[in-house]
């Protein structure tokens, strides 16, 4: 049945429905009303992408969240709920969402996401009848639990974290049972109500009301100002909040999360480069506290997956005409696109991925010009190793190498090591090299990771948001160090039998993905092969 005018002009006209027919409910969005991610999820949709239907509120309610939601649970809920075939809070066929931010200009990070909102105790028996996943959706509610009591409730995340390693004994999450994960939901429910002075919400509909007032609220945090005030970014655009239909990565060895790029961020190499992680949901690749694996695990466990993201990642690159940067998510073998942006790059791929594309014929030859007008040849240098003097070259010197992690952005750096972001900005602004060592990657490290030489982390992924960030910066990075041992109250960082402490040199390889030991020489080795691309594109008419 066709709507009538006055139907349509009864939509909010701060709502936006991506789905099976959005036309039906909105005009076509914008970016500044809705936020780049929403767009670009707009867009997505309009392409045949698999995209869980969402509804957008807009940027316009940022500074008063409250006024979101009567045209929220008025009349976008149902709208969503009509999409899925689910409705919030059912106990038979419940819809779980996830509440995301998406501002004007990405922010990676920068702001707060809650997922499986909606899961409670009259919806468990619900989830399970529809999946058959006792696993998963107990792994749901204690994610649930944790989330919402940090970025609602305003809990310490150790409080969480320390339950979670008793339950876990420092083991791995993924190999809790079910029962061991139902135990684990009833202690942090116990700890919610004793913290919060309350119990936790069983209402799904109090739940997404106060998710979305709190992601609207982290648009004021401080990282996320911190951020805006290093990039530049407009005080006043705001955010948009994306109500989302779960989608579950954590549903079973055929299930997982990921987040990719349609060319190498650092070298611009025309090769998918992608994070992924088994039976898992997006926030553990994305929140630096997990290690991933790349698209080898991907492509051998879920070979149709992977083929269907390698057809995404071509429609993406060749409709947005640029390198992408993409979050998904894989349920039973099916994939999901949940996000996609321009992605961080390096200067050096920065030149090369506008060189490839115009001469694939994907941009005009004016666009590559403009996306490297501000680079110059010294940008495209590769740092290299070298001995201090011609005796050490002559003895066959060779740094001595501590361990291997993963490299998130090329390059060499050499710095004395600080644990905490407090010294090393007080030591940075003293004007000595520093290097960041952490155990995570961690996007409230901003401050920090712009004074400092570079990050090396324990744990973490490639294309976490700190990483992401990290890379913007033009920092070396390297996450994911296994051989890496920090004791805080020593202050002492060790790799196997080798122990350095705060204020001594480390070196970190981005190249190669290698630590040493010390502050070693760097000679910088142009890109010839590159510098001569780039004037070519500058000379031709």
């Amino acid at each position: 049945m066709k709507k009538s005018a006055a139907a349509a002009s009864a939509w909010p006209r701060h709502l936006h429905l991506i789905g099976p027919e959005p036309a039906a409910k909105t005009a076509p969005p914008t970016p500044e009303a809705v936020g780049s991610k929403a767009y670009h999820l707009w867009r997505m949709a309009q392409l045949g992408l698999p995209v869980p239907a969402a509804l957008v509120l807009g940027t316009h309610y940022t500074r008063d969240p409250a006024a979101s939601l009567p045209p929220l649970l008025g009349s976008g809920l149902p709208a969503l709920e009509a999409a899925c075939a689910l409705k919030l809070g059912d106990p038979r066929a419940p819809l779980l969402v996830s509440v995301r931010s998406g501002a004007p200009v990405s922010m990676p990070g920068m702001m707060e996401t809650l997922l499986n909102v909606g899961l409670c105790e009259a919806t468990l028996p619900g989830l399970l009848r529809q999946s058959g996943n006792p696993r998963m959706v107990w792994d749901a509610y204690r994610r649930l639990i944790a989330s919402y009591a940090q970025v609602v409730a305003g809990l310490p995340a150790p409080l969480f974290e320390a339950e979670l390693q008793r339950a876990t004994q420092g083991g791995d999450e993924r190999e809790l049972d079910y029962q061991g994960l139902r135990a684990l939901c009833r202690s942090y429910l116990a700890l919610y109500q004793t913290h919060a002075g309350q119990a936790f919400p069983q209402d799904p509909h109090e739940q997404l009301a106060a998710a979305v007032q709190a992601v609207y609220g982290s648009w004021f945090a401080p990282k996320a100002k911190s951020y805006r005030k290093l990039h530049g970014i407009d005080e006043q655009l705001g955010t948009a909040v994306i109500v989302q239909r779960m989608v579950f990565g954590n549903s079973g060895t055929h299930s997982g999360a990921g987040v990719g790029f349609t060319r190498d961020p650092s070298s611009g190499e025309p090769t998918l480069w992608v994070d992924f992680l088994a039976n898992a949901q997006g926030e553990d690749v994305v929140s630096g506290q997990r290690n991933a694996h790349g698209h080898a695990s991907l492509a051998q466990t879920l070979p149709q997956a992977w083929e269907a993201l390698q057809n995404a990642a071509r429609t993406l690159e060749q409709s947005f005409s640029d390198m992408q940067d993409f979050e998904f998510t894989v349920q039973d073998g099916h994939l999901h696109l949940l996000q996609t942006r321009s992605g961080k790059r390096t200067p050096r791929a920065a030149v090369r991925i506008a060189l490839d594309l115009h001469e694939a014929g994907l941009i005009e030859r004016q666009t590559a010009r403009e996306r490297t007008a501000h680079l110059k040849p010294k940008d495209l240098v590769l740092q290299q190793l070298a001995p201090r003097s011609g005796a050490e070259a002559a003895e066959g010197w060779q740094p001595l190498e501590l361990a291997r992690a993963s490299s998130a952005c090329s390059g060499i750096a050499s710095g004395e090591i600080a644990l905490d972001p407090e010294r090393a900005i007080e030591r940075a602004r003293a004007g000595v090299p520093v290097l960041l060592v952490r155990p995570d990657a961690q996007t409230d490290d901003i401050e920090a990771l712009q004074r400092v030489q570079g990050l090396l982390t324990q744990r973490g992924a490639r294309t976490a948001h700190a990483a992401v960030v990290a890379r913007q910066l033009g920092k070396v990075c390297l996450v994911g160090c296994a051989d890496l041992r920090i004791d805080a109250q020593r202050q002492t960082v060790a790799f196997g039998p080798h122990e350095y402490a705060v204020g001594e040199s480390l070196t970190l390889d981005g190249n190669q993905g290698i630590v040493y030991a010390g502050a070693l020489a760097v000679v910088d080795v142009p890109d010839l092969h590159l510098q001569r691309r780039l004037q070519a594109l500058r000379d031709n008419p």
